[in-house]
């Protein structure tokens, strides 16, 4: 898909990838840019340097996110590329509260699950639409010191994989960004950790990854290309792997 005149909205827009997805694509000619995020500060900052829109939104609340579904399509138009790209880490394993693995889980999963929700009936029945949705590597291999997020990105690659099964005949193209370390405020102080082994990446990079994935209708958005052979590494010898992962966790160990 080609990004000229398309009304996108991105998540997560007032930093980091958002924030680059929103420049870069407005760089490909996009009609309208909707920046969503919780700074809306930072969001406004956005916009007015695209010519966007901004919208305080918590991508953690169901009818947020439908709020601005209606309100794009109300007051901008059909939106064309939906990018849910804001997420959250939560550092620990089994033993982190309830409270915040429902959180992470709201945010870096059900916030895709209710954006195709809304979206996927109007797409369909327009002939098609586009949804990125940001995961990460950790959501094709795993997260050394934080069960939270390495689950909550398994989950949000499964839900994407589904998504592009289940809906690709109606018109519906879907891809998944799976960046390692990028420099975000998420990864500020954490330079050293395993996420970086392969160096940390800045967002422009990432975001033309996007652009180029989203032109070729391609499934798997990876600005780091070792994350292939990791993934062919895993799925050749499960157990090499694992103890592969082991040795990471002795030297890493939590993501503090």
């Amino acid at each position: 898909m080609e990004l000229k005149d398309k009304i996108i909205v991105v998540t997560g827009a007032a930093s980091g990838i958002g924030r680059a997805m929103c420049l870069r694509f407005a760089q490909e000619g996009a009609r309208h840019i909707a920046c969503v995020d919780m700074n809306i500060e930072g969001a406004q900052k956005t916009a007015s340097e695209i010519g966007g829109t901004a919208y305080l939104v918590n991508v953690g609340k169901a009818d947020e996110i439908n709020e601005l579904i209606n309100e794009v399509e109300r007051n901008i138009g059909p939106i064309d590329l939906f990018c849910s790209n804001a997420g959250i880490s939560v550092a620990g394993g089994v033993e982190v509260p309830d409270d915040d693995w429902q959180r992470i889980w709201d945010i870096n999963v059900m916030s895709h699950v209710w954006a195709a929700r809304a979206l996927v009936p109007l797409m369909s029945a327009r002939g098609g639409g586009y949804l990125l949705n940001t995961s990460s590597a950790a959501g094709l291999l795993n997260q050394v010191g934080s069960a939270p997020y390495g689950v909550t990105k398994h989950a949000a690659v499964g839900l994407a994989e589904w998504l592009a099964m289940t809906y690709g005949d109606q018109g519906i193209k879907v891809s998944v960004l799976c960046p390692q370390a990028v420099r975000t405020e998420m990864t500020r102080g954490h330079e050293d950790h395993v996420a970086a082994i392969d160096g940390m990446m800045e967002p422009e990079p990432v975001a033309e990854a996007c652009v180029q994935t989203i032109r070729a209708e391609q499934f798997l958005v990876l600005p780091h290309p070792e994350v292939v052979g990791y993934m062919r590494a895993k799925t050749e010898n499960y157990d090499r792997w694992i103890g592969g992962m082991r040795k990471l966790n002795r030297r890493f160990g939590g993501f503090e």
